[in-house]
């Protein structure tokens, strides 16, 4: 049996204002082996509800802020209002801020019906029931979501996996460079396997001798740059010599793995880059500065996240604009100077001066946005239906058209045509596993604050007056005092968990 096919829903009994009221689930696994899916969940069976002209059902929507500003909402809500309108059925902006807290405001009837946040947000809802399991045989997209999107939507309870929200976007960090500021003899120097993509884009430590000679040749103008105190970012380069956030797929929460397998090879990555930039990567200086600098040519190559691609482009031609170009001769030069690609493949001996050798391919720590139904919803057959118009090809399509999202859905990824490149990359890498989801049980939100500080003490480590931390005699990374450190996050994080009254 497929893992789709084991992938069941429930029904939950119903809801009153304060509460939901307990189900007896027992026995559905049972029952699914004899029974259709469909026979199972009456909560979503029949004709989707119907309004009156005097009484129209109102289903609020909850979308982020981009989505408002964009007017992808509008077009949205426009457009399932106008399929819906024999039904009486008008979808309305739940005029909530997009952090809206589900379980705090739904039981007293001020919640959403649908909404759409990060997996993170959403699953957090499961252990309280906030949100319903989703029936897969009534989901349009369900067939074209990668196995990630699938298993970062799944919700075990009781030995029962339960599908709770349909995932819209892929997001992780990407690397953005630019083609114009390539060597003129790039394709014979900096393309070994002639592939015709400049091995910067491929290998990390290509990137890191490139950015050591531009630097070299002139002191204000750098190759890679990044704020390595950024958890968000730099996580991936402990993931992916094999360190995890949690046990058990990220929900045990006892099994804390930053220090896991060869992690501290990932920490002397860290170092290894704080010494090829400046002191700006200790803190929030290049972030606060990576569209401009980048802009301005100072930056060779930045880590950014995928929704920020139009932001840069825009940063690049206001630069062509200036100069003297036309605005939209301005926008078509930067498009195409502008790259995003993954983040370069890092070498398996953690030492990013060495010229040859084997590599391990990027991992980072990412999520899949989706759109799930409230549990207190009047009108689950009806938010069903938006759920679906929401998460069609078209509107996937749209929204990508709008918003430059990369699609979860196979197909819209295939077809879609804005930031297209990127939104291929972060499909391919969804697919082989090269996106660590962030975790989603209680507890999670304390890992920030001790991997912060950590990154921020590496990365100070080459701005050190006197002896370092973290760099041995030879200039290499100290992998013993970087171990001990990743241990000491470990340390931290649980203690913030289980021992420290909050």
């Amino acid at each position: 049996m497929s893992r789709a096919k084991k992938i069941i829903s429930i029904l939950l009994c119903g809801v009153s204002a304060g509460a939901l009221l307990a189900c007896n689930g027992g026995g559905l696994r049972e029952k699914y082996a004899e029974q259709s899916l469909a026979a199972l969940y009456d909560k979503f069976e029949g004709d989707v509800e119907r309004g009156t002209a005097s009484k129209p059902i109102r289903l609020r929507i909850l979308e982020n802020d981009t989505a408002k500003q964009s007017g992808y909402l509008k077009a949205l809500l426009d457009g399932f209002n106008a399929k819906y309108k024999d039904y009486n059925i008008v979808a309305v902006d739940a005029n909530q801020d997009q952090y809206s807290d589900l379980a705090g405001d739904g039981p007293y009837g001020y919640g959403p019906d649908v909404l759409y946040q990060a997996n993170d947000v959403l699953m957090k809802y499961c252990a309280g029931k906030h949100i319903t399991p989703l029936p897969i045989d009534k989901l349009d997209a369900y067939g074209q979501l990668p196995e990630l999107a699938k298993t970062t939507y799944t919700y075990n309870y009781k030995n029962a996996d339960y599908f709770m929200g349909v995932g819209v976007n892929v997001q992780a960090p990407m690397m953005y460079y630019r083609k114009d500021l390539l060597p003129d003899d790039w394709q014979e120097k900096w393309d070994d396997n002639k592939n015709g993509i400049p091995d910067m884009q491929e290998d990390m430590r290509a990137m890191y001798r490139f950015g050591l000679q531009r630097n070299a040749a002139d002191k204000d103008k750098y190759g890679f740059m990044q704020s390595l105190f950024d958890p968000y970012f730099s996580c991936g380069y402990l993931f992916t010599y094999g360190a995890y956030v949690f046990g058990s797929d990220n929900t045990d929460t006892k099994d804390i793995g930053f220090d896991a397998n060869e992690a501290d090879k990932g920490a002397g990555v860290i170092l290894q880059l704080a010494q090829s930039m400046n002191s700006g990567c200790i803190d929030d200086s290049i972030t606060v500065a990576r569209e401009s600098e980048f802009a301005s040519g100072a930056y060779f190559a930045v880590n950014n996240t995928q929704d920020m691609y139009g932001t840069m482009i825009d940063s690049l031609a206001a630069v062509y604009a200036k100069n003297g170009m036309t605005a939209a001769a301005a926008k078509k030069l930067a498009t195409e100077n502008t790259v995003a690609a993954p983040v370069p493949a890092l070498p398996k001996s953690g030492i990013l001066s060495e010229t040859s050798g084997e590599t391990l391919q990027s991992i980072v720590m990412g999520g899949i946005n989706g759109y799930a139904i409230s549990s207190y919803t009047k009108y689950p057959k009806a938010s069903l239906a938006f759920l679906n118009y929401a998460t069609s090809y078209e509107m996937i399509l749209k929204r990508n058209e709008y918003l430059g999202i990369a699609p979860a859905r196979s197909d819209c990824n295939k077809d879609c045509t804005v930031q297209a490149d990127v939104a291929h990359s972060l499909y391919d890498m969804a697919e082989n596993g090269r996106i660590s989801i962030m975790p989603t049980v209680s507890g999670a939100d304390r890992i920030w604050t001790p991997l912060q500080t950590a990154f921020t003490d590496i990365a100070t480590d080459p701005y050190r007056e006197g002896g370092k931390l973290y760099t041995a005699s030879d200039g290499k990374p100290n992998y013993n005092a970087l171990n001990a450190l990743l241990k000491t996050v470990n340390k931290n994080i649980y203690d913030s968990i289980y021992t420290i009254k909050q």
